[in-house]
Formats: structure tokens, sequence, C-alpha cells
């Protein structure tokens, strides 16, 4: 085992922001889902960052005394540092510093299960190394090996072949990449065609989308499904989980699951994982689970929604599922149009969302009559595939059927119905 890490966490308070004790709680969280023990704390208010230590000359001098008389081993930043920062930093606090895009990307790497996880990780990573590499020092590698651990205190000339050789990495993993995401997408184009609509699961994360998803799961069906990961942490999902829910009514969807949202989520995070965010883009209906029972949520969803814009999510019917009220003094479940408050975790209001869900996607089915010959059998066998049959009378000229299905699923049958 390596040595403990123990680090204080560093945050500038700007104007007008709000948000700012939420965002050095969750900094801490952060910093405890990498196995890190956060020891100390030093805030300051400041117009604007400085451009030289991010933190004012005085306060660098607090960080130095907390870290002596703490022992910690690291020093954690609330935002992304730049490249100079962290050269100043680490040469006046001669300690390993690291900010908050790294420490998420940390998380990233570690939590990564799928080949295409673990290559977008990766190259967000080296993204993130590559203007980071002049002057970051060689004794600050972190045990794990976490990123920010090579190329520190090295001539000129290794610099140079390192970035050569980082930027080559980015290529060939951009390469392994694309391969896999056409594959993804030639997934969609299947799913897509089969006609069968998309329910995503969008939110912070954290915010209860594993267990809403096997409460689902669960609900629909009889037979026990395999469960999807849940853990009371961040970022405990990060690849895209697809369930096929299926109704009593003969109807059905596919569900899906991505990875979560976080305050000042790192570009390079997002630029990697566009792809696996991108199936949210092919949703007809999005669930956007909101932890209702955290102080911040408003702040939660503001972000969740800056995220989605960004991906170039619009135009796309949303239900807000206010999770976790059970933690709260709130009645539930709770049903408005558009919302529902319930919880998960005590599978409270799962029906209720259920009913939410298909009267949002399956709004545009309708009532048909048909007669269809005994010779054309074949219809038939199709017909109870496609559609929610409610019945059938067998008559002399045919069998006379009630069903309930889309307008673009009727052409075929067209020429039956009465």
């Amino acid at each position: 085992m390596g040595q403990i890490q123990k680090a204080i966490i560093v945050g500038v308070k700007l104007q007008h922001q709000e948000d700012f004790e939420a965002t050095m709680i969750e900094l801490a969280d952060l910093a405890t889902a990498c196995e890190v023990e956060v020891v100390g704390e030093v805030v300051q208010k400041l117009e604007h960052i400085q451009a030289s230590h991010y933190i004012g000359k005085g306060k660098v001098k607090e960080v130095l005394r907390q870290i002596d008389e703490q022992e910690a081993n690291l020093v954690i930043f609330n935002d992304e540092l730049s490249p100079t920062q962290i050269r100043n930093l680490e040469a006046d606090l001669d300690c390993k510093v690291i900010d908050r895009t790294i420490l998420i990307l940390d998380i990233f790497a570690q939590r990564a299960q799928t080949k295409e996880a673990q290559l977008q990780v990766a190259v967000a990573q080296l993204q993130y190394m590559l203007p980071r590499l002049v002057g970051l020092r060689k004794s600050l590698g972190r045990q794990s090996g976490g990123v920010g651990t090579r190329n520190k205190g090295i001539g000129e000339k290794k610099l140079e072949l390192d970035r050569r050789n980082i930027e080559e990495q980015i290529t060939r993993l951009n390469k392994e990449l694309k391969l896999l995401v056409s594959q993804r997408q030639t997934q969609r184009k299947q799913r897509k065609k089969s006609g069968i609509p998309v329910v995503s699961l969008v939110g912070y994360t954290n915010a209860g989308k594993s267990t809403i998803m096997n409460a689902i799961v669960e609900q629909s069906q009889h037979i026990p499904a395999k469960q999807v990961f849940e853990k009371d942490m961040l970022f405990a999902t990060l690849e895209t989980v697809i369930r096929k829910i299926q109704l009593h009514d003969q109807k059905s969807f596919l569900l899906t699951d991505t990875v979560g949202f976080v305050n000042k989520l790192p570009h390079h995070l997002v630029k990697a994982f566009r792809s696996t965010l991108e199936e949210v883009k092919e949703a007809d209906l999005l669930l956007h689970v909101v932890d209702f029972s955290s102080p911040n949520y408003q702040k939660m969803i503001d972000v969740t929604n800056q995220v989605l814009k960004d991906i170039g999510v619009e135009n796309i019917p949303i239900v807000y599922v206010y999770n976790k009220a059970d933690l709260i003094d709130f009645s539930i479940p709770h049903v408005e149009e558009h919302a529902i408050t319930l919880s998960a975790q005590k599978r409270i209001g799962i029906e209720e969302l259920l009913q939410i869900i298909r009267m949002e996607i399956f709004k545009d089915f309708q009532y048909y009559e048909m007669l269809i010959p005994y010779d054309q059998n074949h219809l038939l066998a199709h017909l109870k595939n496609e559609a929610n049959i409610l019945s059938t009378k067998y008559e002399e000229n045919g069998a006379k059927v009630i069903a309930e299905c889309r307008q673009t699923d009727l052409e075929k049958y067209l020429p039956y119905v009465t």
C-alpha cells in the first residue's frame, strides 16, 4: 500500500457565486471518491482568479501552514488550473497540486469498465496533460498511477518527445474510439428501425438514476432482471445501460441510463464522452432525475440542462423525476403534469411514473377496428406483435379485431379497417 493521501482543498469565491459552498462540499466528495482524506480547507473571496497562483500570496502561506499542521501531501483546487498556476503552486507549496478536473478524470478512470469508457477517459486525460507537461515535478506521482504522474522534472528534449508521444497516443486512441462509435451508431439505427420508443434517464451524478432503472425493470417484469449497478457514490454509472421494458398491454420501450453530470464537468470529458452522451439525443422522452433531498437541487437541474444544451439535446419532451423524497418531509407519490415526486429506493411512485411514461410515449396510439380475412392470417400474427390487441372475434368472413396502434404502423392493415 502506498502513502495515504491527505489533502487540503482550496477554493476562490468570486462575487455573485451563490453555489460556492456547494461546490466545495462536492469537491470534498470527489476527493473521498478518489480515496483521499480531506484534512483542511482554505477559502478566499476575490474579484477574479489570480493569474499566477489562483489564490493570493497571503493565502498561499495559509495553505503552507495547513499542509504543515495537518501533515497533508496533496492540495486540491476547486477550478481547473493553468499550467503556469500548477508550476508556481508546486514550487511554492513543495507539495503535489491537482485540480477539480483531474480529480473527476481520476474517478472516471477508476470507474470505467467497458473498452469504450476506458478509451474515452484515456483521451480526456492525455488532452488534459498535453499543455501541462512543462514544469510538472517528478516527485509528485500518485501511487495509483493517476493522470499527471509522468513527465515531471525532465529535460526539454524529453518534453518534446513526450509531447509528440502524447499527440500520437491521442490520435491512435481516437481512431479506436471512432470504430466503437460507428458500431454504437449502427446499433442505434437498428433500434430506431425497430420502432420501439427510447426513454433516457438523465441527471446529476448520484441522483438515483440506476435505482430508478432497477425499480422500473422490477415493476414491469415478473422475472428478476439483471440489476444495474447502483451505489451511493459519484459516477457509479459510466457506461450506457439499456433495458427493454415490457408493459402489461404488450407495449414496450427501451430504457437507457448513462453517465451523470456534475458541476464544472471538464470539457475534455464532455468531448471524449460525447458519443455516449449523444445516446440521449436519440430518445423519445427524457426522465430528468433530481435528488430532491439536496438543498442544491435547483442548481443540479440547471447544470444538467446546460450540459444537455451543450451536446445539442433539444425538443425532446422531459419528465422531471424528483427522487429521494422519502429523506425529507414530503407526501409521496406526488404527480403533476410532466413531473413526479417519489422514492425509488422505497419503490414508492414507480407505478405512477410508468403511467406518465406510457401517456407520453404512446400518446399517438389510437384504437382501430378491422376485419382480417382468414387467408391473411400472417397479417394477424404481425398485428399481434406490433399492436395492443384488445379483442378478437372470429366471424364468417374473418377475424374481427379491435387493436390499439400507431397510425404509422397501420399502413399495411388499412384495407381491413372497418
